[in-house]
C-alpha cells in the first residue's frame, strides 16, 4: 500500500513520474515557434512575422499549350505603322464630291444675291420707284443747272455673272469718248500746221459732240437694260447698233483723210508735214485699233451670253409689243383712231 501510494502509478517506472511533460506525447504536441498560433501570440511584443504557411507542392503538372491567337481578335498597330485611309481612287472621289458641294454652294450665293437685288428692285418700285431712286448719271455737280438723266447701279442692278462685262462695256464707251477727244486735238494740231485740213478738224468736232451722248443712249443704255430685266428687245436693239458702231470703230482706226479721223493713213500722210503731229495721230491711231478690237471681243462674248439666257426673235416681238401697248400715249392714240374710225363708219351711207 505504500508503495502505490509513493508512485501513484504502479505501472510506471521511477524515472518517468519526476516530470510529466517530458512525455513524448505532450512533446510531439508542444507548440513550435516557427508557426503562428493563438497559445504563442502576444500583441505586445515585436518580432519579426511568422513566415507564411507553405504547403507541400502537388506533382508538377505540365502547363498546357497556349493557344493560337483567333483570327478575329483586333490587331494594335505600331507607332511607326502607317494608318490605312483609303485607295487613291476613294481620295480621289471625296476631292471630287467636296468640289461639287463647293460649286454648289457658289451658286446658291449667286441665287441669294440675284434674289436680294430683286427684292430691292420690288421694294423701290412700292415706294414709287423713280420717285424715290435719283438719278444719279451723269455725275454732275448740285450746283448745274442740268441735273444727271439715268439712274445706274452695276452692283445693284445687274446680276452678279454679269457685272464684269457690263464694267467693261462701260469703260469702253469711256475709253471710246477720251479718244475722241484726243482725236479732235489731233485734229486740231494739224488744223494748225497744214491749213488745208480745215474739213477734218471740223468733222472732228461734230465726232465728239454727236457720238459721245448718242453712243450711250443708243447702245449703251440698251445693253445695260437688257442685262437688267432681261430683254430681249433691248438685246436686239443693243446688237443692230454696237455692231455700227465696230465698222465706226475700225473707220476710224484706218483714218481715211478728210473724214475727221486720226488713223494710220491721216497719221502716215502728216509724216510729211510736222514730226510732233505725226506722233500724236499715230497714239490716237493705236487708241482706235484696241478699241476696235475690245468692242468686236465684247460683242461675240455678247450674244454667246444672249444665246445661253434663252432669248428670242419672238420674245423681242411680244416684249415690244407688250412694252407699246402698255404706253398711256400708245393706248390714247389707238383709242382715238377707234374712235374716229368708228365714227366715220357709222356716218357713211
Amino acid at each position: 500500500m505504500a508503495q502505490n501510494r509513493e508512485g501513484g502509478n504502479p505501472f510506471a517506472e521511477s524515472g518517468e513520474l519526476d516530470n510529466p511533460f517530458q512525455d513524448p506525447a505532450v512533446i510531439q504536441h508542444r507548440p513550435s515557434p516557427q508557426y503562428a498560433t493563438l497559445d504563442v501570440y502576444n500583441p505586445f511584443e515585436t518580432r519579426e512575422p511568422a513566415p507564411a504557411y507553405e504547403p507541400s507542392a502537388p506533382a508538377s503538372v505540365p502547363a498546357p499549350a497556349p493557344s493560337a491567337p483567333s483570327l478575329q481578335s483586333s490587331r494594335k498597330l505600331s507607332p511607326t505603322e502607317p494608318k490605312n485611309y483609303g485607295s487613291y481612287s476613294t481620295q480621289a472621289s471625296a476631292a471630287a464630291a467636296t468640289a461639287e458641294l463647293l460649286k454648289k454652294q457658289e451658286e446658291l450665293n449667286r441665287k441669294a444675291e440675284e434674289l436680294d437685288r430683286r427684292e430691292r428692285e420690288l421694294q423701290h418700285v412700292a415706294l414709287g420707284g423713280t420717285a424715290t431712286r435719283q438719278n444719279n448719271w451723269p455725275p454732275l455737280p448740285s450746283f448745274c443747272p442740268v441735273q444727271p438723266c439715268f439712274f445706274q447701279d452695276i452692283s445693284m442692278e445687274i446680276p452678279q455673272e454679269f457685272q464684269k462685262t457690263v464694267s467693261t462695256m462701260y469703260y469702253l464707251w469711256m475709253c471710246s469718248t477720251a479718244a475722241l477727244l484726243l482725236n479732235f486735238l489731233a485734229c486740231l494740231a494739224s488744223f494748225c500746221v497744214d491749213t488745208n485740213s480745215g474739213s477734218g478738224f471740223g468733222l472732228s468736232l461734230l465726232w465728239v459732240l454727236l457720238f459721245t451722248p448718242c453712243s450711250f443712249v443708243c447702245w449703251y443704255r440698251p445693253m445695260y437694260n437688257a442685262f437688267r430685266s432681261d430683254s430681249s428687245f433691248n438685246f436686239f436693239v443693243f446688237f443692230f447698233i454696237f455692231f455700227a458702231q465696230n465698222v465706226l470703230f475700225v473707220l476710224q482706226a484706218i483714218g481715211i483723210p478728210g473724214w475727221g479721223f486720226s488713223g494710220w493713213i491721216s497719221a502716215l500722210s502728216a509724216l510729211k508735214i510736222n514730226t510732233a503731229v505725226t506722233v500724236l495721230m499715230l497714239l490716237v491711231a493705236l487708241l482706235f485699233t484696241g478699241i476696235a478690237v475690245l468692242g468686236i471681243v465684247m460683242l461675240k462674248r455678247i450674244h454667246s451670253l444672249y444665246r445661253r439666257t434663252g432669248a428670242s426673235f419672238q420674245k423681242a416681238q411680244q416684249e415690244f409689243a407688250a412694252g407699246v401697248f402698255s404706253n398711256p400715249a400708245v393706248r390714247t392714240a389707238a383709242a382715238n383712231a377707234a374712235a374716229g374710225a368708228a365714227e366715220n363708219a357709222f356716218r357713211g351711207p
